[in-house]
């Protein structure tokens, strides 16, 4: 593939991934948990996503590799955990691009009704062929290299940037109240335990999971070792100082009423929160700014999340679980044969499955990814010790059990009404994956994996009886559910992490690479 991705483009398709839709409903959803502590709740969720993504950094920066999140785990744990672990997230990704269409007709429907149905609220023909259009226009504008999608991408980034930043001074230049952050309860009318909802079920850490797509595109980035840590950073850091900047003016810019019955019961009736904190304090003239911002910015995720799951099904086919075909590329170094397919799935996805259990899916498969990093970031310490390292974590053994129990808690609050339908998805795989090695089951690593079962099955239990999503049981209560897991996300850690391949294993797999060249050194000697 060619790496024509530069620092720029690769921090702007993180930050495109992660300035999604979060920032049009996350000021009001942080504050109805914790008030104005709110924007401590946004300093946690970065700060926990910030840790995460730094197990991706060590690794992607030594190994860029296409669609990593689904290949790595193949030189640290072998086959199956890489193959149950691509295949969660190929599922997420190929769920992205029918939300992003069905989102941004949405926020046309006032300006173009029929492409909804008034009865059901659902598409119509018209509104159906708008979206598949608008899905075949992501595969397009990728198919025509990596270079021009960072162009198109970049050019909506600015805009993506822009529009909550201009929206943020000009809220704190009409109207902020300082005493909005001390009258109504005082700073933190819930407490702690507000704080922590916000993080969790408030849409602050599920803001920030956009980083992922520099995994994913790391096998086209130049200068990998500078750029992809780099590029980690910096979009994690601009984006929580949007996030926190717009935080800080809306809650500024509250009037009396909005406060009259207290932070959990705020509302703003049918409109947006954005829109009506713009309606209150009569800058009338953004809402055609605010529009714009509500269409591009599910575009643009439409768009990048499309190029990374095409580098995720190319990792499958290089992990055996799809066909070879899937590795063709064009002249200008697209993966044309995996853009195709993902399409025809989502496709299916946006015909046959409705919206919200679209959502739940997407929410559940990607986050359940995530687990990978920690572990292979401290496996690969003792598989490739002396690599030399653009970015080396100190204290790595901590700081990937500190990611593994943040990603593991991302999983249990997604809720049980997402969880069990991850755990349906996997049973999918799991076929997919013994029709795979059927006959050859001498060939499937079942030592290096057996540490996914009780991983799975206690995420489930959790979930379960735990406090977040419909259908839980709500019997640990809350605090001791989060002890829970993090006490049982550090056993399975320990046991991943003794799950390693053994070293001939790994040489063998990391040996079929093309990027044989940066490692051979160490190999040979």
């Amino acid at each position: 593939m060619k790496r024509e991705i530069g620092l720029l483009g690769l921090t702007f398709i993180s930050v495109g991934g992660i300035m999604g839709s979060g920032w049009l409903l996350g000021p009001l959803l942080a504050v109805q948990q914790a008030g104005p502590a709110a924007v401590i709740s946004w300093v946690i969720g970065a700060a926990a996503m910030f840790i995460l993504a730094m197990t991706f950094a060590e690794i992607s920066a030594m190994l860029p590799i296409p669609g990593g999140i689904a290949r790595v785990p193949q030189f640290s744990h072998g086959n199956i955990v890489s193959m149950a672990m691509g295949w969660s997230a190929w599922i997420g990704y190929n769920t992205a691009a029918p939300i992003e269409v069905q989102a941004m007709l949405k926020y046309l429907a006032p300006y173009a009704q029929w492409l909804h149905d008034t009865n059901t609220g659902k598409l119509t023909g018209s509104g159906t062929v708008v979206a598949l259009f608008l899905m075949l226009l992501f595969v397009i504008i990728n198919a025509f290299g990596v270079k021009f999608f960072t162009r198109v991408n970049t050019a909506f980034t600015w805009v993506k940037i822009g529009i909550p930043v201009l929206l943020s001074i000009a809220l704190v230049v009409t109207r902020f109240e300082g005493a909005n952050f001390s009258n109504t309860g005082g700073f933190a009318p819930y407490g702690v335990q507000g704080v922590l909802a916000a993080v969790s079920t408030g849409g602050v850490i599920f803001s920030f999971i956009g980083f992922r797509h520099v995994v994913d595109m790391a096998g086209e980035a130049r200068n990998p070792k500078f750029t992809i840590p780099t590029a980690l950073v910096l979009s994690i850091l601009l984006c929580a100082a949007i996030y926190l900047g717009l935080q800080i003016a809306f809650i500024g810019a509250l009037d009396a009423e909005a406060l009259s019955k207290g932070w959990a019961a705020m509302s703003f009736g049918n409109e947006g929160p954005l829109d009506g904190i713009i309606l209150s304090v009569g800058i009338v003239w953004f809402m055609g700014l605010l529009n714009m911002g509500s269409i591009i910015g599910p575009f643009g995720n439409g768009l990048v999340a499309t190029g990374s799951n095409a580098r995720i099904t190319l990792a499958l086919s290089k992990n055996g679980f799809l066909p070879a075909l899937l590795q063709k590329l064009s002249s200008l170094g697209i993966p044309l044969w995996a853009l195709a397919l993902n399409f025809l799935i989502g496709v299916l996805f946006l015909l046959t499955i409705p919206f919200e259990d679209v959502i739940a899916l997407n929410g559940a498969a990607i986050v359940l990814s995530f687990a990978v990093g920690p572990i292979a970031v401290v496996c690969l310490r003792d598989l490739l010790p002396d690599h030399p390292r653009s970015i080396r974590i100190p204290a790595v053994r901590l700081v990937a059990l500190t990611a593994f129990i943040i990603a593991t808690m991302i999983v249990y609050w997604s809720g049980w009404h997402t969880v069990w339908r991850l755990g349906f998805a996997l049973l999918v795989g799991l076929a997919f994956l013994l029709i795979r090695f059927s006959g050859k089951l001498s060939e499937m690593e079942t030592a290096q994996a057996l540490w996914l079962i009780p991983y799975f099955v206690g995420i489930g239990l959790i979930s379960y009886f735990g406090q977040f999503g419909e259908g839980a049981q709500k019997l640990i209560p809350f605090g001791w559910d989060v002890a829970v897991c993090a006490v049982f996300a550090a056993v399975v850690f320990r046991l991943a992490v003794r799950s390693a391949l053994p070293q001939s294993q790994f040489d063998a797999y990391i040996a079929e690479e093309e990027i044989l060249d940066l490692v051979r050194p160490v190999i040979e000697y």
